[in-house]
């Protein structure tokens, strides 16, 4: 799991979260050699941020304040059974997104390799928030394996978070922060499904 690193082709030119002062990474400083972050008994790459949760971390790809619009990516076992890890997600990433002016947030879920639900309180609270932001917001979790798909579905998130087989199988990698929104938002329209 060392060599899983975030996602970094958008560094450079469009966005660094250590960088952004909105950010709830802002300051960071990473160790390029080495790493004391954990999954379980792996270690993961160093470039990874820990939220207070301890078998899931993110990267914030992207953050455009201007459109409202953030794209994270996530690595590990999203389990709220145990560590009530949307609590921690919740509070400290994304209500300082929040804050700072975002309403529509892409989750890449393609490295996390399970989840564990436990109740949606936080999911419906952050769903609310989002919906109340800049132009209507909303939470898409994009690339989410079926078994990881299936238990959301039973834990009912599927009433606050679009995920499943319609928004699967998007080379995201292929698009800019900028027209990666934009296709969510076409997607968003010819999708079938309406949240609560």
């Amino acid at each position: 799991m060392i060599d899983i690193e975030p996602y970094y082709r958008w560094r450079d030119e469009y966005y660094i979260s250590e960088e952004d002062e909105h950010s709830p990474f802002y300051g960071r400083e990473y160790n390029h050699f080495t790493s004391n972050k954990l999954i379980y008994n792996y270690y993961i790459h160093p470039y990874w941020d820990e939220f207070d949760s301890e078998t899931l971390y993110t990267k914030i790809l992207s953050a455009d304040y201007e459109n409202g619009v953030s794209i994270l990516e996530f690595i590990g076992e999203w389990n709220d059974a145990i560590s009530n890890d949307i609590m921690h997600l919740k509070r400290n990433v994304i209500e300082k997104l929040i804050d700072s002016g975002i309403s529509k947030f892409i989750i890449i879920m393609e490295n996390v390799l399970n989840f564990h639900g436990d109740g949606d309180d936080y999911y419906a609270e952050w769903a609310e928030e989002c919906q109340d932001g800049f132009n209507g917001g909303w939470i898409v979790f994009l690339n989410t394996y079926d078994h990881v798909a299936e238990e959301m579905q039973n834990t009912r998130l599927d009433d606050y978070v679009y995920f499943g087989a319609e928004f699967n199988g998007l080379n995201w990698r292929q698009q800019t922060p900028q027209t990666l929104p934009f296709l969510i938002e076409q997607m968003l329209k010819n999708s079938k499904r309406r949240l609560n």
